[in-house]
């Protein structure tokens, strides 16, 4: 039946059997049902920020969440100063960050700059860290529902297991990008539709939109997207059952593929050419690419944000505690290979290519989240892998192997839900076969039920800055830095600009700062910007409370350092924390006296004006 057939046309009476207010919300009620759980878990999980958005941070991650709500802070700056979204001097004074290289999230910065204007970056971080989580769970239900299974259980049994699976709730530690699970689930939607006849048009159009916004929320991620859909797009289309079936549909696909490449390139040109060529970028990421790779054991050992965790069966091999990614259990890595050989062997020739294809994508990405060198645990053992081969191309030498174990998880949870609708809709031979699979449904994926992400008090925003009396003292745009300054290790000053930029009005800059940028040997990026002597002496001091001797030549040197950033002033708040450690204060404070002669007192903070070229005077040169 055409379309034009399908559609009454406005003149006609609407049939008696027209379906009332009621019976469509009845209609709706699953997937009403379903994003109100997701929604449910999503707050339970972020629980712990929830209770206090101001006054509590991630226990295991304060870098990344300082990084992600400096991001927040700077979408406001830049929709009210019309600024550049993906490059900053704002940050890294006075050479800048490149944002297009770095995770820049600039759709969300954009679209919840009013949220961060009221409430602040703090309150947006944690809203979005929950609408990720829920939104990923939900996707991935009506993902399932459209394309792969009839039964709602199934699908949101999938779905959540997706959404809240170990690897999405470790990088719920911090992590805007790789919680957007939802991501992958709409561009597999939107590449599925691409073979519908006489639409190849608007399915392009609609691709390469989400492309787009992909590449904005998480570059990373699409990628991986990208590799998952070609390998189960080629095995798909080479199964003898459906090969004829993908060679008609080939010239409508390949339309809506240029369609959508046409699109997703002219809205990405400017951020493309800046995350490859633009000012200040680099190559690979300063991350080992060797150490966050998974090992065999970490497939089948248990998270520690989990009830086996907390019953004490965790463990620590991960990288850190946001990159457990895999981390499946025993018991849930036993029954996915059986589930599909279940499947297969009741399956018509159809679905067996989607088994096929679908198996591959898990089998190829396991091995690819192995990363270089196999690994038992933490140790390689001396062999090389295929990502050894790839991890020096453009794109793999950015990514970090162990996270394409996330692409192993939507597998997971795609069999999971293709498994559920088999026992739920077809017979079984006897009552023991139902419990003997409903045991090992509970037994696979009881332990893994989520527990929240940990989470402490952080330290509260100075008066001087949060009262804005840091006003008097530099001018707009002037540079001004917290001691010690702000690293991946001490984020606060980047945390106190952040809020500063998502007030609006007068701003102030400040030097280095966490973020990713050129610095690394033979163009590689590191992490933040190269120490100079007079940051390294306060970094040292601050982490490992070493108190270098301070002579003429160290304040030599600090004045040139000081030169070379333009700051105005520097300063101390009565409590500075670490992302890892406790900060040692008084050895600070101890070295800037020492640099910097007496501070004033203003309000809650010891400040130190720095006159350009003449601060810190030699001890031969009075104040």
């Amino acid at each position: 039946m055409s379309v034009v057939e399908a559609v009454p046309s406005e003149s006609a009476e609407p049939p008696a059997s027209s379906p009332t207010t009621r019976q469509r919300l009845r209609a709706w009620r699953p997937q009403l049902t379903v994003a109100l759980i997701s929604l449910t878990l999503a707050v339970y999980e972020t629980s712990g920020l929830w209770r206090d958005p101001l006054g509590r941070v991630l226990a295991d991650n304060k870098g990344d969440q300082a990084w992600f709500e400096w991001l927040m802070g700077y979408g406001v700056y830049t929709l009210g100063h019309g600024t550049d979204p993906f490059y900053t001097t704002m940050m890294n004074a006075p050479l800048g960050v490149n944002l297009a290289a770095n995770t820049s999230v600039t759709v969300y910065t954009t679209l919840f700059a009013p949220l961060t204007f009221l409430a602040g970056p703090q309150v947006t971080f944690v809203t979005i860290l929950t609408l990720n989580l829920a939104g990923s769970a939900f996707a991935w239900f009506l993902f399932l529902r459209r394309f792969l299974v009839r039964s709602t259980v199934a699908a949101a049994l999938g779905g959540i297991f997706i959404g809240f699976a170990p690897g999405f709730v470790s990088h719920a530690n911090g992590h805007l990008n790789w919680t957007a699970g939802w991501v992958p689930a709409v561009v597999l939607w939107s590449v599925l539709k691409l073979r519908e006849p006489g639409r190849w048009l608007r399915n392009g159009l609609t691709l390469g939109v989400l492309l787009a916004i992909g590449f904005s929320v998480a570059a990373e991620g699409l990628f991986f997207t990208a590799l998952a859909s070609a390998v189960f797009v080629t095995v798909w289309s080479l199964a003898p059952p459906t090969w004829r079936e993908a060679r008609d549909a080939a010239p409508t696909v390949l339309a809506a593929l240029t369609t959508a490449a046409v699109v997703a390139l002219g809205i990405l040109s400017y951020p493309l050419y800046m995350h490859f060529d633009g000012p200040r970028t680099f190559t690979g990421t300063g991350f080992n690419q060797y150490h966050y790779a998974e090992s065999l054991r970490s497939f089948v050992e248990y998270p520690n944000l989990s009830i086996a965790g907390w019953l004490g069966l965790g463990t620590d091999i991960a990288p850190n505690p946001t990159e457990e990614t895999s981390y499946f259990g025993l018991f849930l890595m036993i029954l996915v290979p059986v589930g599909i050989v279940t499947l297969w062997r009741r399956a018509a020739p159809g679905r067996r290519s989607t088994l096929a294809a679908l198996s591959t994508v898990g089998v190829v990405f396991l091995v690819l989240s192995l990363g270089p060198g196999l690994k038992m645990t933490t140790a390689l053992i001396g062999y090389d892998l295929p990502y050894a081969a790839l991890m020096h191309l453009p794109l793999f030498d950015s990514a970090l192997p162990a996270r394409l174990a996330l692409v192993v998880t939507c597998v997971i949870g795609i069999v999971l839900a293709l498994l559920t609708e088999r026992l739920l809709t077809e017979p079984m031979p006897s009552v023991a076969a139902h419990t003997a699979w409903a045991a090992g449904f509970a037994v696979a994926l009881l332990p893994l039920v989520p527990l929240p992400v940990p989470t402490v008090s952080r330290v509260p925003e100075p008066a001087f800055i949060a009262d804005g009396i840091w006003r008097d003292y530099v001018s707009d745009n002037g540079v001004m830095s917290e001691l010690p300054f702000a690293t991946t290790d001490m984020a606060d000053g980047q945390r106190w600009q952040a809020y500063t930029m998502a007030r609006g009005g007068k701003q102030f800059r400040i030097p280095a700062g966490y973020f990713l940028g050129p610095g690394g040997p033979d163009g590689i990026g590191q992490i933040g910007a190269k120490f100079r002597a007079t940051d390294w002496m306060f970094f040292q001091a601050a982490y490992y409370n070493y108190r270098m001797p301070v002579d003429d030549r160290t304040r030599e040197q600090a004045r040139a350092d000081f030169d070379y950033w333009d700051v105005e002033a520097l300063y101390l708040p009565d409590e500075i924390t670490g992302s890892h450690q406790p900060l040692y204060r008084t050895a600070v404070e101890t070295i800037a006296r020492d640099l910097l002669g007496e501070p004033e007192q203003v309000g809650d903070v010891l400040l130190w004006r720095i006159r350009p070229g003449l601060d810190p005077a030699t001890s031969l040169t009075p104040r």
